[in-house]
């Protein structure tokens, strides 16, 4: 058992939670807000960001709103390209991942190095190479007895896990289709200032950077992809898609797409649907549907299915956010780490499969999206930053 495994009672004081917090934007700022909330005896006690103001921000917000379950002292704030690496030297034993997806798989590999357990925000890796950087750290995990949660909230979420326990119980038959929208608005964007680098620009402005975020289809989507993995209890074979630019065409968005739709074949040879889009002033759809011989489930934003078996979900629904931390922090404690790294990887990799179909205009089978190289810069230094071109089907490789 790792000597992080946290064995014993609470009550002892032995088995406290100390967090660190890598990536202090909104997100990371409300996973350390929800880890706190999610089991007593946790404390965040380190944080790390590229950016100082970024930090600060965050650390002020924490401060007002957790009290004494927040413990960061100056000397206990790093900063820079290289703030991760340094906070995993100090004595926290949960760390929360949530910097730009690009950085993912190297601090993810770097916490197992050092015997930390993880909550990883999704998605874990941008491409191929960063996949299979993470399939490589979940298997030195299980050696080390390590654990990760990802940040894909269905997977502990009450209507996803009711409803898709049904469908595998075969309530709705067969399943011979199957759809998944992330249909949403726009996000948010920095105004450049004239202090700030090509590469700080960029990194300030992550979303709109597929080697940094990996295009909205793998950050934001991917919770819908996942929840196909997880209905069909398989991964996609091959992909063909389309996708594009028709709002966002600005170069200040970057140039990722605001638009795609997939279809994925599984091995049984269903097709699978997967829409999803970020522009104003639009219908919005988030949700999962499957068509079984004998019915059909709505998952998300209800949870019912339809026909020979009909089923509605009452009661209240969990705050996902917060059960995700209390189920790895429970696991921990009791010397049993889950480890969900695996099946975010495979999952992030659909979103991938997806995105390069897309960005190519053909057909892209798994093994080609798995072995596909780093889009990481081989040198990270503050300073110029080329802008990648807009992919374009028929002549993107």
């Amino acid at each position: 058992m790792s000597a992080n495994a946290l064995p014993g009672a609470w009550a002892q004081g032995s088995d406290e939670i100390r967090v660190g917090l890598v990536g202090c934007g909104g997100r990371g700022t409300g996973a350390a807000r929800n880890v706190v909330d999610a089991a007593p005896g946790v404390r965040i006690v380190a944080m790390a960001d590229a950016f100082k103001d970024r930090l600060d921000e965050s650390r002020t917000i924490l401060a007002e709103r957790l009290g004494d379950k927040f413990a960061v002292t100056d000397d206990r704030t790093f900063v820079g390209l290289d703030a991760c690496d340094r906070l995993l030297q100090t004595d926290v034993n949960y760390v929360i991942m949530a910097a730009p997806p690009a950085f993912r798989p190297a601090h993810i590999k770097a916490a197992v190095a050092a015997g930390k357990h993880i909550f990883a925000e999704k998605p874990v890796a941008v491409d191929g190479a960063g996949v299979r950087s993470c399939l490589e750290s979940f298997e030195e995990m299980k050696k080390k007895g390590l654990g990760l949660v990802a940040g894909t909230i269905y997977r502990h979420h009450t209507g996803y896990l009711e409803s898709i326990k049904r469908v595998h119980d075969g309530q709705i038959g067969d399943i011979v289709g199957l759809m998944g929208w992330y249909n949403t608005s726009g996000l948010w964007r920095k105004e450049r200032q004239p202090e700030w680098s090509e590469l700080e620009y960029q990194m300030r402005n992550w979303l709109y950077y597929t080697w940094l975020s990996g295009d909205h289809l793998v950050e934001q989507a991917v919770h819908n992809v996942d929840a196909l993995n997880w209905i069909m209890r398989a991964n996609p074979v091959r992909a063909v898609a389309t996708g594009g630019r028709q709002v966002r065409t600005a170069p200040e968005w970057g140039h990722i797409y605001d638009h795609f739709a997939i279809d994925y074949e599984y091995p049984n040879g269903v097709h699978v649907s997967m829409f999803t889009r970020q522009q104003d002033n639009t219908d919005k759809k988030v949700a999962n549907e499957v068509v079984g011989t004998k019915g059909r489930a709505f998952i998300l934003p209800q949870f019912y299915i339809t026909g020979a078996n009909p089923w509605t979900l009452e009661g209240e629904i969990n705050d996902a956010y917060v059960t995700e931390h209390t189920h790895l922090v429970e696991s921990i404690r009791a010397g049993k780490p889950l480890n969900e790294l695996k099946q975010i990887a495979e999952s992030t990799l659909a979103g991938i499969l997806g995105r390069e179909a897309a960005y190519q205009g053909g057909a892209v089978t798994w093994e080609q999206a798995l072995a596909m190289p780093s889009l990481m810069p081989k040198t990270l230094e503050w300073g110029p930053m080329p802008m990648p071109a807009v992919p374009m089907p028929g002549v993107t490789e």
